[in-house]
């Protein structure tokens, strides 16, 4: 891998950076009504199933859909008698009993079962092989479980997030988990790097770095570090977005004057493709699952939103409500799109359904940018200001849940949730 002068090469200041990019999560808001969920204590292996019993629990409650009934008592393993009366007195709709156990081969599995305490009846159980430095990505997965089969639709808390930190002058590209935990940093540069967006497979990110003096697009394996130039024409190169397939990229160029929306190869090869023409400014692509293109343009005089059909034709308006519309993100099932709305002066998260074009403002903040959705599209990552800070904030696609991320001693922006992974 080609080592680039201006990454950071002061192994301690690094060290000291990123101690500091670890998000902690503050709870703002929840459901309006919460399901009613238990979580015995796992038995067998003392520290593992502690650590997982409470991955799962934060999880669940992080969420703001599930409300926390007090197991108590000892701990109960998947095959104990479960006395379904008793929790349902206790006002539990739902019970998860598991056991964490050594496995032959040194590794752990975990093993656990859901029980509706309302109907009386098991709703299912799973067992995950682990080991002592993956005991909260069996949580997530046993918290995703539950989820699913209690809300019916699919949880994120396996999922990763992306986001930049600047902090003593430096710029930390942090991959972490969905509740800002076991945070890594996967680039540090002395120079900005922005709009991160994970490939498809969750495998890549594309992102912008500054750290040849200029904006360039690079594409960045998370597995093996390596890194490709698929975007370096003359000017400005930006904005990155996937295509479905993950085999290329819509970017922003502005090597023939205004900055303009083409597609490029993922793997840097080939020349750019143009996709639309305007004499103004058009940025901020982003795929739609249909294959369609929304992105922001001022065509038509202020910053509005706008839509490209897949397979190309004529470009439609999406924004008419209001002088500034701008970073539009389609939800994973097409219906909803996420941006950014200016509202007497201030910046909010807004979300219109694509069917009706209704529009709901979420957020009463000032400086709301960079709107991602979760897979499940049920929450929304953004990046926002408080006290002259930048945090992140999650909200839900209801504005009912809420969620603020911090990192101490440093401003965190650019935020890009991750697909499913698989």
């Amino acid at each position: 891998m080609r080592i680039f002068p201006s990454l950071f090469l002061f192994c301690g200041l690094l060290a000291a950076a990123v101690a500091q990019a670890q998000l902690s999560i503050e709870i703002t808001g929840a459901g309006a009504e919460r399901i009613p969920v238990a979580i015995a204590d796992l038995a067998g292996d003392g520290v593992a199933a502690r650590v997982i019993t409470s991955t799962v629990r934060s999880d669940l409650e992080r969420s703001g859909l599930f409300k926390l009934v007090d197991a108590g008592g000892a701990p109960l393993d998947e095959n104990s008698a479960i006395d379904h009366a008793a929790w349902k007195a206790r006002g539990a709709d739902a019970v998860a009993a598991g056991s964490v156990m050594r496995t032959p081969d040194g590794r752990l599995e975990a093993r656990f079962r859901l029980h509706d305490a309302q109907k009386a009846e098991i709703l299912g159980g799973a067992a995950y092989l682990t080991g002592n430095d993956q005991l909260r990505t069996a949580g997530h997965r046993i918290a995703d479980f539950i989820y699913e089969r209690l809300t019916g639709e699919k949880g994120v808390f396996s999922t990763r997030i992306a986001y930049v930190v600047k902090a003593r002058g430096q710029y930390l590209l942090q991959i972490a988990d969905a509740d800002g935990q076991g945070a890594a940093t996967a680039l540090a540069s002395s120079e900005p790097i922005i709009s991160p967006a994970w490939s498809p497979d969750g495998g890549k990110l594309a992102y912008v770095s500054f750290e040849k003096k200029k904006p360039i697009v690079y594409v960045h394996s998370l597995a093996t570090g390596q890194r490709q130039i698929v975007a370096n024409q003359k000017g400005s190169n930006s904005a990155p977005a996937w295509s479905l397939d993950g085999g290329k990229l819509a970017v922003v160029l502005s090597k023939d004057g205004n900055s303009q929306i083409y597609l490029v190869n993922a793997d840097g090869s080939g020349a750019p493709q143009r996709l639309a023409a305007s004499a103004g400014i058009d940025t901020e692509p982003r795929f739609a699952p249909d294959g369609s293109l929304f992105f922001t343009s001022d065509r038509g005089g202020s910053p509005q939103i706008y839509r490209l059909p897949a397979g190309g034709g004529s470009v439609q308006r999406v924004t008419f409500e209001g002088d500034y519309n701008v970073s539009p993100r389609p939800s994973g099932d097409g219906r909803t799109l996420a941006f950014i709305s200016r509202r007497e002066g201030r910046f909010r998260l807004a979300v219109m359904d694509l069917a009706s074009r209704q529009i709901q403002v979420l957020t009463d903040s000032d400086k709301d940018e960079s709107p991602s959705f979760a897979p499940n599209g049920r929450m929304i990552l953004i990046a926002t200001e408080i006290g002259g800070r930048g945090v992140l904030s999650a909200v839900s696609s209801d504005g009912r849940i809420k969620q603020r991320l911090t990192v101490a001693g440093g401003d965190v922006r650019e935020p890009a949730w991750g697909p499913f992974l698989k």
